[in-house]
């Protein structure tokens, strides 16, 4: 099990890193709040697309292959936000804190977690299970991202604007992009394609820097009540929920992981700078993804270690 947490704490330190990297730049006054505040908009309008564009391009998935797992992935990624709308603005009484809150619990990093783990525990086998629903997930939870900070961020958006919105929102735009070029099997020259991944690639670690160059971590007291219970949920509760349905629905080793970091991976990094250009709650956004990036190294190693006692991977 060591070498488990060996990949657990490989995939979670490069965060830590960025965000302390942007924090102590900060503090020691070579980059004020407002600069932060700038590149971060700047991330979210250019790097972003970026990412999702090349992310999607260069993906080497066949989506006829583990459809089971994919449509569980899908169905139950859509039944969660279904349930977190109907019960989080009954519980979370500020507007703009709702979207996040939301998003929060839902909205995994599988991009940098679950594909990782998935190779660590069982080879190239998992690595390629895994880039099927992550795929296709990762597209989902950015689209009702955008809904829903549009509509907790902007309460009186029409139906019209809130379309035009989600349509034009850089993420969707980048995704919609990768895409349309994998359909027409677009092949791009070497000489686009390297600043395009360049860019892309540049999109988290930015996200990460610039998170900790605007986080305040005396301000995290504050936000207790909401970081809690929607961490709890997010590396305990759906987790467990997750490994339940995959025993039920007869998966196999490989497929029950998969299906497990679905929802049991952190916060994903992009729901920050979604959150602060979209009128939602940032600071808050930051803090859950700080947070839960740090905790989830001993939550991966725990989860992982007790399907390995229980023989369930």
């Amino acid at each position: 099990m060591l070498e488990n947490l060996i990949i657990s704490v490989n995939a979670v330190v490069p965060f830590v890193f960025y965000v302390t990297a942007g924090y102590l730049t900060r503090r020691s006054g070579t980059a004020d709040e407002a600069l932060m505040k700038k590149l971060n908009h700047l991330i979210f309008k250019v790097f972003f697309p970026f990412m999702m564009f090349s992310n999607i391009w260069s993906s080497d998935f066949a989506l006829h292959q583990g459809l089971r797992l994919l449509a569980f992935s899908v169905v139950s990624v859509l039944l969660l936000i279904l349930a977190l709308v109907l019960t989080v603005p009954r519980l979370v009484p500020e507007n703009e804190k709702r979207g996040v809150v939301i998003q929060g619990i839902y909205r995994s990093n599988i991009v940098l977690f679950a594909i990782p783990l998935a190779g660590n525990v069982f080879g190239d086998a998992g690595t390629q299970l895994a880039t099927i629903p992550v795929a296709v997930v990762v597209p989902i939870y950015n689209i009702m991202a955008v809904i829903i900070l549009e509509h907790y961020g902007h309460g009186s958006t029409g139906k019209l604007t809130l379309l035009k919105n989600v349509l034009t929102n850089p993420l969707i735009f980048g995704t919609i992009l990768g895409f349309a070029a994998r359909g027409i099997h677009l092949q791009l020259p070497e000489c686009l394609w390297k600043p395009i991944q360049a860019f892309g690639a540049l999109a988290t670690p930015m996200a990460l820097f610039v998170l900790g160059g605007t986080l305040y971590v005396s301000e995290i007291r504050k936000n207790l009540r909401y970081i809690v219970p929607s961490l709890v949920i997010k590396l305990a509760v759906l987790p467990a929920l997750a490994v339940a349905v995959s025993v039920a629905a007869g998966f196999s080793p490989a497929e029950r992981f998969v299906f497990f970091s679905v929802f049991a991976t952190p916060v994903a990094a992009s729901s920050f700078p979604m959150a602060q250009s979209m009128g939602g709650d940032g600071e808050l956004a930051g803090q859950l993804v700080v947070v839960s990036t740090v905790l989830s190294v001993l939550t991966l190693f725990g989860w992982i270690f007790l399907l390995r006692v229980l023989s369930l991977i």
